[in-house]
């Protein structure tokens, strides 16, 4: 009872431990044996500042809009022609101009790419890295297999293989690339061993793979190498300031070493480095030590709870031994002492035995362990001190456990003692008056966090007194239960009456129920409370049960066999084919983004527009203006989001569409027929009109932030009052499009089903579509699932163990004291299931007192979290209508109380408890030997 704690908390420290790495082990994994990595800053060449890190880069001297930095691509398009434009990015630096005279260098470069797997594309990290150089050595470790040695070929980490379906042997293909490579190994990186990567020879697939890829999309960044390199000494903080003045960011493993003085690092004197102390992360250090006393002192309060009674069996066990003790010459002193030392022994051997068993489960289940931190262990670390602080933990443990039964044993007189009898047993009166006071203070001090304090913290502190306050009480309650007992049947009649007379060893063990069933109730009731809200903000994309597939771009291209798979595996009732609108030639439709392609915009009016919109936001308008805002009309977004990608929200199609979207709107559908389009967001209506602004080049667009500006068309709308169904925010038919002169390309499709396809039919579409292996959007619309229902389980039969457990303690204590009288019973020639059945109602008695008190006080601390989540969320609600950030939703926090949960408790668990203690308990008493005298 003591050591399994100890065991678990020890081997939780030794895993922590061994996962801290030292900075010289995390160096090794991030650059192998070299001395540093050379990468650009991003900034262009110019000199930057940078933390001694690596973590944050300034250049010297800002350069508003980059002037003279920033990079020109120039593209060819479909005719021949090309064109120069900005890509956006600074003028790339080659790190090896800063590599120092001698050095040796290895290059790293990644880039991400799909790749074709047995269940369709996957989006992987591809790295060029050298693995067998030597200054790559403990970047990554080999598992089976080998590296690449040739440019066809590949090395997987075995996060990618199981990932993929694919395995050592296997040949993989890049969508888009017309070569495969084979994978001939398999590795892990020792800090992410659940990594997707890919890893090849430099050269052999970034430059290939950009190439088509730039042709295909017209603008493409290429990826940028970094360098391991390896000098002779150390790479210093001088070295890496001199690297600075070029444009070059370097991480060094000396550095990180042997970091050089704040006064030192030129970057913590520019603003970047004065704002870093400001957001210094706050308090969490403090709130992390305090959960963890708090946790670690509850677990104390059980486990006392539970181990008290247990020592309780053993001294009652012993009370002969201890009359003997008394008989010649022993006081209460000896008497405490003796019972008090068990506890130590029983504590110390715990301590020694948990202690040994975590040290002993961490080197077994080692490589478990690692796959669950995710990283390898830098080595086994053991901290004595903290190790010997956990042993103590289980010593305290157990001397405080066995208190109460030491204090117990020493009030019994000699006489009793020796003859066996019980004596007269008097609680204690002014532990339920100090509870009282506990169970006041903290239902104050949770209603004061409620409505005066935005922090959790004093919440739960204040839920915990109550609890404490509930457990001093669990007498005095017990005793009122007893009250009870007048109309129940003989069996339970007796056994709650037992109970009652016998508060000593039921209180603790009601308590201990109670404590485990208030903290999984109390978890239980938050974790519904929180599933009810995410019901309520789920937003569905289309009708329950309907389905929708889109292709944008070249995606477009793999509906047709998206359009039979979907058909082929699930009960659909119809379809609806929706396309887009698009500016510019052909290729357009597939090369979205390339020069001379553009796009159609939704033109809003300018009194239409939410008064917080513009470029000085919110900020212009008064504290009660923003909070009208709230409620406006023209500030109210979206209500749904859009299961096929599309531009503003605009579909093109007919009446059918509506129909899929759930719109049941005659006038719309009779607007659509004659050649009018449907509008259903209000703030785009001008007068019966709907504008769209037609952008001839998206590559031509303004880079200072204005608005792009265009020819702008007018067409005829009919406003329907549904708002924006699932993100459609206008439909305008086929005809009305061309009269326009816009031209469309197909979108998707939306279907209806005439059942919701079952889990089988999924993976056969899935199948189906990775077969296909295309990116193109395929959706299901299930409506809100939760994923509550296996915590709410858990936490159940965590709080149904403790339950049993504790009650079956205190059912062997009951045994022990009715002995005489159960003997008394069979020899009288009782049935044996008269013993099973008392045995049986002691230990449901024990339980359903516990349950009861633990669901009542376990609903508070619930309750105290979520007011005081909705007190939080209410601050930063105001906190964001003063501060001018934007219009906000008025926030809503529901609270549930899990009545599946509490009936599952109060019912069957002590229910359960009974009928095993009754299984258990033997039908007849076993033969005691007279005692002489």
């Amino acid at each position: 009872m003591i050591a399994l704690p100890i065991m678990g908390v020890s081997a939780a420290d030794v895993t922590i431990r061994s996962s801290q790495l030292t900075a010289a082990e995390k160096a090794t994994r991030e650059f192998g044996t070299a001395d540093a990595r050379l990468s650009d800053a991003g900034q262009g060449p110019q000199p930057v500042y940078q933390e001694p890190t690596g973590e944050g880069v300034v250049p010297v001297q800002e350069n508003a809009g980059k002037k003279g930095l920033t990079r020109t691509v120039t593209v060819t398009g479909d005719d021949g022609s090309t064109t120069t434009v900005s890509s956006g990015e600074s003028d790339p630096v080659d790190p090896l101009v800063a590599l120092p005279a001698g050095a040796r260098s290895l290059s790293d470069a990644s880039t991400y790419a799909p790749v074709r797997t047995k269940y369709g594309l996957l989006d992987v990290d591809i790295r060029e890295l050298k693995a067998v150089d030597p200054l790559a050595a403990g970047i990554t470790e080999l598992d089976r297999g080998r590296f690449p040695a040739a440019q066809d070929e590949m090395a997987a980490t075995n996060g990618f293989l199981k990932s993929s379906g694919l395995h050592v042997g296997s040949r993989v293909t890049v969508r888009g690339l017309d070569r495969s490579y084979r994978i001939v190994g398999a590795y892990d990186l020792p800090s992410e061993l659940d990594a997707e990567q890919l890893n090849a020879l430099p050269g052999a697939f970034i430059a290939p793979y950009e190439a088509v890829r730039g042709e295909a999309e017209g603008i493409m960044e290429p990826s940028k190498p970094t360098y391991l390199v390896s000098v002779a000494g150390d790479f210093t903080w001088d070295m890496v300031k001199q690297a600075n003045t070029l444009g070059v960011e370097v991480d060094s493993r000396a550095v990180r070493l042997h970091p050089p003085a704040r006064a030192d690092v030129p970057i913590y004197r520019t603003g970047f480095g004065r704002s870093s102390l400001v957001y210094d992360g706050g308090d969490v250090r403090a709130k992390a030590i305090a959960a963890g006393v708090t946790i670690g002192g509850l677990s104390m309060l059980e486990i006392c709870l539970l181990a008290g009674p247990a020592f309780a069996v053993g001294a009652r066990r012993s009370r002969r031994q201890l009359g003997l003790v008394g008989a010649n010459g022993g006081d209460r002193r000896h008497i405490r002492a003796i019972v008090l030392s068990s506890g130590l022994v029983v504590g110390a051997a715990a301590a020694v035995v948990g202690t040994l068993l975590g040290v002993a489960v961490t080197v077994l289940l080692r490589g478990t362990l690692e796959r669950y931190v995710g990283q390898r262990f830098g080595g086994l670390t053991l901290r004595p001190m903290e190790l010997a602080g956990v042993g103590g933990l289980a010593v305290l443990t157990g001397v405080l456990a066995a208190v109460v039964p030491a204090i117990g044993a020493s009030r019994q007189s000699v006489l009793a003692s020796l003859t066996g009898r019980r004596g007269v047993r008097r609680a204690n009166r002014m532990l339920p008056i100090v509870g009282v006071f506990f169970l006041v203070l903290g239902v104050t001090v949770v209603f004061y966090a409620t409505m005066h304090n935005d922090s959790s913290y004093t919440a739960a502190l204040g839920a915990a007194l109550a609890e404490l306050g509930l457990v001093m009480m669990t007498s005095a309650i017990v005793g009122a239960f007893g009250r009870l007992g007048r109309w129940l049947p003989l069996a339970p009649r007796l056994a709650l009456r037992d109970a009652v007379r016998n508060r000593g060893r039921t209180a603790p063990a009601v308590a201990a129920v109670l404590a485990a069933v208030a903290g999984s109730v109390a978890v239980a009731t938050y974790a519904a409370s929180q599933a009810q809200e995410d019901r309520q903000s789920y937003t569905a994309e289309l009708p329950r049960g309907e389905v929708a597939i889109g292709g944008y771009g070249e995606e477009a291209g793999d509906l047709g066999p998206l359009r039979a798979a979907v058909q082929k595996n699930y009960p659909v009732t119809g379809r609806v084919d929706v396309s887009r609108l698009y500016v510019g030639p052909a290729s357009c439709t597939r090369q979205v983004g390339a020069p001379g392609c553009g796009r159609v915009d939704l033109v809003m009016p300018p009194a239409n527009r939410c008064p917080s919109d513009g470029p000085t936001g919110a900020a212009r308008l008064t504290v009660a203006q923003r909070e009208a805002l709230v409620h406006d009309w023209r500030c109210i977004g979206p209500g749904h989001p859009s299961a096929i990608p599309m531009d503003d929200g605009v579909l093109v199609g007919g009446p059918a569409v509506l129909h899929v979207l759930g719109v049941r709107d005659g006038a719309a559908e009779q607007a659509l027929a004659r050649g009018e389009a449907v509008l259903f967001n209000r703030a785009y209506d001008e007068h019966g009109t709907l504008k769209l602004m037609v952008i001839a080049d998206v590559t031509k667009e303004p880079q200072d932030g204005s608005e792009p500006t265009g020819p702008v068309k007018t067409l005829a709308v009919h406003l329907a009052p549904a708002q924006e169904p699932y993100g459609v925010t206008a439909v305008v038919p086929p005809q009305a499009a061309a009269s326009l002169g816009l031209r469309t390309t197909p979108l998707g499709s939306y279907y209806t089903t005439s059942q919701m396809p079952s889990g089988a039919q999924r993976q056969a579409l899935n199948s189906d579509v990775a077969k296909i292996g295309t990116r193109a959007t395929v959706y299901l619309e299930r409506g809100y699932v939760g994923d509550d229902n296996l915590i709410l389980l858990a936490l159940t039969l965590f709080a149904g163990v403790v339950t049993i457990g504790a009650a079956g303690i205190a059912t062997g204590l009951a045994q022990t004291d009715a002995e005489p009288d159960l003997r008394t019973l069979a020899a009288l020639g009782a049935a044996g299931r008269v013993r099973r059945t008392l045995s049986g109602f002691q230990c449901a008695v024990v339980a359903a007192m516990g349950v009861v008190l633990g669901s009542v006080a376990g609903v508070l601390p619930a309750i105290a979290l979520r007011r005081s989540d909705l007190h939080q969320r209410w601050a930063t609600y105001h906190r964001a209508i003063d501060m001018g950030w934007g219009v906000m939703g008025e926030p809503r926090v529901p609270v549930v109380v899990p009545w599946g949960t509490l009936v599952m408790l109060v019912v069957a668990v002590p229910l359960g408890a009974g009928l095993l203690a009754a299984l258990v308990t033997r039908s007849r008493p076993e033969l005691g030997r007279r005692a002489e005298g």
